[in-house]
């Protein structure tokens, strides 16, 4: 009982007691502050409870259309969804095999989309690979480069991936050149951030021997930093490379080639079926890239690690 009336036993007690009610003050503060900002969002944006209960089931308006029919002109859609109607022939309206009628067309737009995400990607990779030495603070120093070069990588991939088509569309014409550019942009700036952050981890040790066997900055990247951080950065990039193979689609939009703008086409017409039939190729693809470089990365990385 002695212990517990001793005046620094007390001074704890207080001393815990203070900094309890200042965590609890403090968690207060930034919930109130999460929740006014997003009580300010809710307001900016119009998201209220009302307007999502009435726009859900009119998400069902679309597959009615899809799989509706009309019989004769200026009759009402008739909806049918059967298996013999969903898996009739080329020439039954509605069906799978009428959904995908022109699969030539958008096969070899969907070559274009992956053939786009495989030069913007080694783009980004080659830029982000370059950059992301001078980058890193400790191989670099607190001088003005890697202040510098942080800072363009941070406009690289501050500007949308659409913004930055957009803008390059103007001189480089309505293609995939276009795209190709502003993805690349894009990742180099991404890229150029992980890969940064990978040579701020590595093993400075046997940079310090090469530095003091005589060996330049550039020596002592390649062989001493290089070898440690080659496989993070092929991890990244091909992680990169699934979510271009997506922003390729998306970047069609504003003119910049592939499947995206095939699929703009579609949707101002509101063809359904071909909406349907892109939405499902695109899906089906970026399975299977997502499917082959998860296989790929862990290869890659075990090839490397083991060496």
């Amino acid at each position: 009982m002695e212990a517990i009336d001793h005046p620094a036993y007390r001074a704890f007690l207080a001393r815990y007691a203070e900094l309890r009610r200042a965590r609890r003050n403090e968690t207060a503060l930034l919930i109130a502050i999460f929740g006014l900002l997003v009580l300010i969002s809710v307001i900016a944006s119009g998201f209220y409870p009302d307007k999502l209960a009435a726009g859900v089931p009119k998400i069902g308006e679309y597959f009615g259309k899809l799989f509706s029919i009309v019989p004769q002109r200026g009759a009402e859609p008739v909806p049918v969804l059967s298996f013999a109607h969903l898996f009739g022939g080329v020439k039954q309206p509605q069906s799978i095999a009428y959904w995908f009628y022109r699969f030539g067309t958008y096969a070899t737009l969907l070559w274009q989309t992956i053939q786009m995400a495989i030069l913007a990607t080694a783009m980004g990779f080659t830029g982000a690979f370059v950059l992301s030495f001078p980058a890193a603070r400790n191989l670099a120093g607190h001088g003005p480069v890697p202040w510098t070069v942080r800072r363009l990588l941070e406009l690289m991939r501050s500007v949308p991936q659409v913004v930055l088509a957009f803008i390059l569309v103007w001189p480089f014409g309505i293609g995939p050149l276009a795209g190709i550019l502003a993805i690349g942009i894009h990742s180099t700036g991404a890229l150029g951030k992980l890969f940064s952050e990978v040579n701020e981890n590595a093993d400075m040790r046997p940079v310090e021997g090469m530095t003091a066997a005589g060996g330049k900055w550039a020596q002592s990247m390649r062989y001493g930093v290089v070898p440690q951080v080659l496989p993070g950065f092929l991890s990244y990039a091909l992680l990169r490379f699934e979510i271009n193979v997506r922003s390729s689609t998306i970047i069609g939009f504003v003119g910049a080639g592939g499947i995206g703008q095939e699929l703009k086409r579609v949707i101002g017409f509101n063809i359904y079926e071909e909406v349907s039939a892109i939405a499902i190729l695109i899906l089906i693809i970026v399975m299977l890239i997502d499917l082959a470089s998860e296989q790929l990365r862990g290869w890659l990385i075990g090839s490397l690690a083991a060496r």
